[in-house]
């Protein structure tokens, strides 16, 4: 994985509440066997009409490609656990989603792939979206190991808190399986040490 650091980037708002799974990743696209073109899948029936892009959907309005932040309404990933809808986040270039809450099997799927996802209060995240709203104004920077969130058009300087562990493996871009290995050595000392103390077990 892309460890995380500090990002700079447009964010594009999308504060519809309860966007589940199915809508940020169809399941017409889960048919593969690999990762491969998840992006097109990403928000495909809000992203195309009729085979052609829907300019009333948010990531195809002028100002808002390329954005690499989304701020999002509140229950955000909810319905099916469909890795699928994180990959294809991803594939799109986002690093991080901004909301009010994410359903926690789909947030447990953003830190194992590396988007880091960032809670605030729905006053924060009111303010954030006016902001973002207006497509000269959505430039903003993620800076993890500060733990702040700043918007460049006004300066203002938001903070936010993560679980040290999963900061921890953002910033090293490792999933649990890595972080896990990352104590290889630890690990095969202690299970020496408890044979040798318990040769039963043997």
């Amino acid at each position: 994985m892309t460890p995380f650091i500090k990002e700079t980037g447009k964010a594009a708002p999308l504060p519809a509440a309860n966007i589940d799974t199915d809508v940020i990743m169809p399941k017409t696209f889960l048919k593969g066997v690999d990762r491969e073109g998840l992006d097109i899948g990403a928000f495909n029936l809000l992203r195309f009409r009729d085979g052609r892009p829907d300019t009333d959907f948010i990531l195809n309005r002028p100002g808002y490609k390329d954005a690499k932040f989304l701020v999002v309404g509140p229950n955000f990933g909810c319905g099916s656990s469909r890795e699928h809808a994180v990959w294809g986040l991803q594939q799109l270039g986002f690093r991080a989603l901004i909301g009010t809450s994410f359903a926690g099997i789909f947030n447990d799927n953003c830190r194992n792939n590396g988007i880091l996802t960032v809670t605030l209060d729905s006053a924060t995240i009111v303010r954030i979206l006016e902001t973002v709203a207006d497509p000269a104004t959505t430039a903003m920077t993620v800076d993890l190991p500060e733990e702040t969130l700043v918007l460049e058009a006004t300066g203002e300087r938001i903070a936010f808190a993560i679980e040290p562990l999963r900061k921890d493996a953002l910033l090293r871009g490792v999933d649990a399986v890595g972080a896990t290995l990352s104590q290889a050595e630890d690990i095969r000392a202690f299970e020496l040490a408890y044979r040798a103390a318990n040769p039963w077990l043997r």
